[in-house]
């Protein structure tokens, strides 16, 4: 896939063996987010609890979310240096580490443009995901002006992509008006392709709708291969990313355009274990009584339209609430680790 066509895979994980692994099948980037970065601190928990309580003696008045943010900028970091041979080469385009907001910002614009800037100055190849929420899409475009290349998150939907997708060009664009590079910038917009048919699949359980299980595994690639579709009429420059996979199809359906996949490591090694070699199919429409199934759905509806929401409702949208609790979850989960370390249990 990455010798045939212009398709990038990106590793979703900062574990280093994992990364490691995936960068000799080929990986060019890794995409990261609270619950991931939580992972890679507990593959290797001794070492940083070690390095936990070295930083609680270091800033003695630190809060424990401060310290946990310190592990995870260090993790980063870590990670992106496996990548920077990758970086030079391909000019900023790949060769990137992912680092997300912290999303306990996610409805201050002012905060996430900010704390994008300094994740970007840690480290030359970081890219900075900021999510795809009303306030979210105002951060993108500040971010993006400052020359943050950016990887919108808590993206599931056409709408979304393409509202994010308009922000990263008025921000190119209002770089490109005063002479300041973008050429080496590699804006990415995440759609999360599984978490759309996780929630498609709780909106037929709940509404007690009488549709084919199996059209419901197609939401997220037909929602992408739109995406696709707009992004190329629209002339946006952002690449588009398919992440949070749930089944083989994420793969195979979405190979042959310039954008990045990047799948789990485990649905890596799934794929590696195969055999299979993809072919193009990025293009190809998904099967007409397929998409009605899906467009028979309401949700599926606003997620598939580019005008299906507003930013205003980005916000509202099920599977956003989902995954912004997750991630708001994993926050708590770091700064319990911290805790465990600097106030041990008696």
């Amino acid at each position: 896939m990455t010798e045939t066509t212009p398709t990038a895979l990106w590793n979703d994980s900062s574990t280093l063996s994992e990364l490691t692994t995936a960068i000799g099948w080929g990986a060019v980037g890794a995409t990261c987010n609270p619950v991931i970065a939580l992972a890679a601190i507990r593959s290797d928990l001794p070492r940083w609890q070690a390095r936990i309580a070295e930083i609680a003696a270091e800033h003695p008045t630190a809060t424990e979310s401060e310290i946990g943010w310190q592990v995870v900028e260090e993790v980063s970091v870590e990670a992106a240096k496996l990548l920077e041979p990758t970086f030079e080469a391909h000019r900023g385009r790949n060769g990137r580490l992912s680092m997300q907001t912290d999303p306990r910002l996610h409805r201050d614009a002012a905060a996430l443009a900010a704390q994008a800037e300094y994740f970007a100055s840690l480290a030359p190849n970081v890219i900075v995901k900021i999510p795809a929420t009303e306030v979210g899409i105002e951060a993108i475009e500040e971010a993006t002006y400052r020359g943050v290349s950016i990887n919108v998150t808590v993206s599931f939907t056409v709408p979304q992509a393409v509202a994010a997708g308009e922000a990263i060009e008025r921000g190119l664009a209002r770089r490109d008006a005063e002479g300041l590079d973008t050429a080496t910038m590699g804006p990415v917009v995440t759609i999360m392709v599984g978490r759309l048919d996780d929630w498609l699949k709780v909106v037929v359980e709940r509404d007690g709708l009488d549709v084919d299980a199996d059209h419901l595994e197609w939401g997220g690639v037909a929602a992408f291969k739109e995406a696709y579709r707009i992004f190329g009429e629209r002339g946006l420059r952002a690449r588009l990313l398919a992440a949070a996979y749930r089944n083989s199809l994420q793969w195979t359906e979405l190979v042959g355009g310039d954008i990045v996949l990047s799948p789990p490591f485990s649905w890596q090694e799934k794929f590696e274990a195969s055999g299979h070699d993809p072919q193009p199919r990025l293009d190809l429409p998904v099967d007409a009584d397929v998409l009605a199934t899906l467009l028979s759905i309401p949700d599926f509806v606003r997620a598939y339209a580019a005008d299906g929401m507003t930013p205003a409702e980005f916000d509202a949208f099920g599977a956003t609430r989902t995954t912004l609790r997750q991630f708001l979850e994993a926050d708590a989960d770091l700064d319990r680790i911290v805790r465990d370390v600097i106030v041990p249990a008696p």
